[in-house]
């Protein structure tokens, strides 16, 4: 028999925002080209005659079924700035009991972030985009964040979190990099917060990883590592066979999909259900007599960003200003269906 452990642990999201800060926690134009077929990788040599990285980004998001017609209350933003620059907020939901949107502090701080990719106070460091992102927002709440960033010239992903969003990098069909939740104790997350006592982007987990031709960058709120096991997403990823936005964005519908359904499932045993046995959250001894035990996925919004990583080939152009750098992001619907140039900024579904 299974135990849900929805009925077993109180709502987590309710006690978020109560959490404070622990300190015991540990020079010429140029042109983009086609795209290299084949297995390169990022080589001095291979620098050196001219190959740059890039990501192509799709995106997905089902929001928690209580919150479906808000479009629920994680945000995310992606730009082509370079080789990529994309990240997610996922808001506290607790601050809904002091009548508080928990949707309009991720907005905003993702807004923040999507303004800040091309300043120069920013040279690609994604721990300093969230420090000037977080210093802007104004809004009353908390959230979750991670940002990632590649440097197309260096073939280097440079990532920030502050909480439980993540990021997997996958590699001819598995995990070769996994970041790891920052926590004070069980669900409860590091967060930015419009409160003295919350994190600041100098609590910010910071990595620096080298990529190469082929990578799939998967990155996801807790909604997503909650519900679903890394050999999944690596199957997932593989089975779909990402190259490019389109792959990228079927694959970041099938991802958030398993979640989503997992989630639901009282039975499953889910990464949320295994950490919460391991942090001491079980069922009772005589429960387990009866041969039951604690299972269930956890309910949540769910947001899927998935990049593949292509080399291109970058070719010399007398007289002509740089491409790259002059659409710095990505075009994009906004929510009356009309056309912006501008980052990919939402916290709705697409």
């Amino acid at each position: 028999m299974a135990f849900s452990l929805c009925n077993r642990l109180p709502c987590a999201d309710g006690v978020r925002w109560y959490c404070r800060r622990d300190d015991h926690s540990s020079t010429r134009p140029v042109r983009i080209a086609s795209a290299i077929a084949g297995s390169v990788t990022n080589s001095v040599e291979q620098q050196g005659r001219g190959f740059r990285f890039q990501l192509s980004i799709g995106a997905k998001v089902i929001p928690h079924p209580d919150k479906v017609e808000k479009g629920g209350e994680d945000a995310f933003f992606i730009s082509d700035f370079d080789g990529g620059v994309f990240g997610i907020a996922d808001g506290v939901s607790g601050w809904a009991e002091e009548n508080v949107d928990p949707a309009l502090f991720s907005k905003e701080l993702v807004n923040h972030l999507a303004e800040s990719v091309t300043s120069e106070e920013v040279p690609g460091d994604p721990k300093v985009l969230l420090g000037k992102a977080h210093a802007a927002t104004s809004s009353k709440g908390a959230a979750t964040a991670i940002v990632a960033t590649l440097l197309g010239a260096e073939g280097l992903l440079r990532v920030a979190s502050v909480g439980d969003c993540g990021l997997r990098l996958v590699r001819d069909g598995k995990v070769v990099f996994a970041t790891s939740p920052q926590q004070h104790y069980f669900d409860c997350p590091y967060q930015f917060s419009s409160e003295v006592g919350g994190q600041t982007a100098e609590d910010s987990a910071v990595h620096e990883i080298t990529i190469v031709a082929g990578d799939v960058v998967v990155m996801g709120s807790d909604g997503l590592f909650d519900n679903v096991f890394d050999r999944d997403i690596a199957a997932t990823v593989t089975l779909f066979q990402v190259t490019d936005v389109e792959s990228a964005e079927r694959t970041a519908t099938a991802l958030a999909t398993m979640a989503n359904r997992n989630s639901r499932d009282p039975k499953y045993e889910s990464p949320y259900s295994t950490e919460a046995i391991y942090q001491g959250f079980d069922v009772p001894i005589w429960r387990k007599l009866l041969g039951e035990k604690l299972t269930g996925g956890k309910l949540d919004d769910i947001t899927v960003l998935v990049g593949a990583v292509a080399v291109t080939e970058i070719v010399e152009v007398e007289g002509e200003k740089d491409e790259q750098s002059q659409s710095s992001f990505q075009k994009s619907e906004t929510h009356d269906g009309s056309s912006s140039e501008e980052a990919v900024v939402t916290n709705e579904g697409i």
